[in-house]
């Protein structure tokens, strides 16, 4: 064993015949296949076209009505830690929005689930994504800078002792202001940041127990982006090999290479692809649908969407993209392709299944099996 540890997501959609029917099968296979977290991330929609949430694309639209019926992270989380007494996994958001939730709430929630957990709470944070933002109301001009300042407000408030705190920030000034919950036995939740560009490195490196990325990009830059992670860290005076290499990646897998390519081909695990950016479709001959230069995940807004211009934009998203995207394969493929990252310097992964996004429901409920081999066989990478 060679220390590799291993989390297990799920999307938390309200689900049939109870909310959190598939959040809780997928939490109980975790705790069967003995994983180290459980994880949930923080939307109040998908990131894919809500147009194309229809039976003839997803046979998934049986248990899941509403695909943009997403639950909350924290309230969840807290529901996890209540109801599920075995197994008691670390528990942690991939990841929370610093620029629509106000960083003192935030603060706050980390702090109250890591004393009702005992020390098992982690807070996963971003800038965020433009489609949890802007609809909303919620500026997105400056989201780095707002996530600048909500990580060293966050540091404030918990490293103020209980006294009054005075701050001067452009988007979360403090004045007299109080955080007064203590620490599980002094330790306050791990902070694990997903970062991708240089400015969002360097916070890592200043804020980060753990780097944290996620979305679209190749193992050989996951290195890269580490090694400015760390020299940043050294920068500030920390360990740098203190900061957790970890990941969060999606899944799509099968009984066969056949059943997976045949999941690829599916509208929605095509339209997964959106979420790349114009780079990673140069990379494959192609250019984003949305334009040259298309940030991905974080600039996208796919819910006015109408069906035909999102099977348009998914009939030019070059197979590729969404291949380089998820890991996908057998489980044996899928493993090779996860050692892939392990030599690149990842220590931590957390995996989401989305093979239920193929059209064949059966074979997309099937694909827990093959799934959770993967989960046992990474714990010995």
């Amino acid at each position: 064993m060679t220390g590799f540890r291993v989390g297990v997501g799920d999307g938390i959609p309200a689900a049939r015949p109870a909310a959190e029917t598939m959040t809780r099968a997928n939490y109980l296979g975790a705790v069967a296949n003995r994983v180290d977290s459980f994880w949930v991330p923080d939307h109040l929609n998908q990131l894919f076209p809500r147009s194309l949430w229809k039976q003839k694309y997803c046979g998934a639209t049986k248990l899941i009505p509403r695909v943009d019926a997403v639950m909350e992270p924290w309230t969840m989380l807290g529901h996890i830690a209540a109801r599920n007494r075995a197994g008691r996994l670390r528990l942690g958001v991939a990841v929370t929005d610093s620029g629509r939730r106000n960083p003192a709430v935030t603060a706050q929630a980390a702090a109250t689930l890591h004393l009702l957990t005992r020390g098992r709470a982690i807070l996963g944070i971003g800038p965020g994504e433009r489609e949890g933002n802007e609809p909303y109301g919620v500026d997105w001009s400056k989201p780095v800078a707002r996530f600048e300042e909500a990580m060293a407000t966050i540091r404030a408030l918990w490293d103020s002792g209980g006294e009054l705190v005075n701050r001067d920030s452009p988007f979360f000034p403090l004045r007299k202001a109080i955080f007064d919950l203590p620490p599980y036995r002094g330790k306050w939740p791990e902070i694990w940041i997903a970062a991708h560009g240089p400015r969002m490195l360097r916070a890592a490196g200043r804020y980060a127990d753990a780097y944290f990325p996620s979305f679209a990009h190749l193992p050989t830059e996951y290195a890269q982006r580490l090694d400015s992670v760390r020299s940043a860290a050294s920068d500030v005076g920390r360990d740098p090999m203190a900061i957790l290499p970890a990941v969060q990646m999606f899944v799509v897998t099968g009984s066969t290479r056949d059943d997976v390519d045949e999941a690829l081909d599916s509208e929605l695990l095509r339209a997964f692809g959106l979420n790349a950016s114009d780079d990673v479709f140069t990379r494959h001959g192609g250019r984003h649908p949305m334009g040259a230069g298309f940030s991905g995940a974080q600039d996208l807004l796919p819910h006015d969407m109408d069906e035909q211009t999102a099977l348009s934009h998914v009939a030019v998203i070059p197979p590729g993209v969404t291949r380089e995207f998820l890991l996908n394969g057998t489980s044996d493929e899928v493993i090779q392709q996860a050692a892939q990252w392990r030599d690149c310097g990842v220590r931590y992964m957390v995996l989401v299944n989305v093979s239920f996004l193929q059209r064949n429901l059966r074979k997309g409920l099937m694909s827990v099996k093959p799934f959770n081999k993967i989960v046992r066989e990474l714990k010995k990478l």
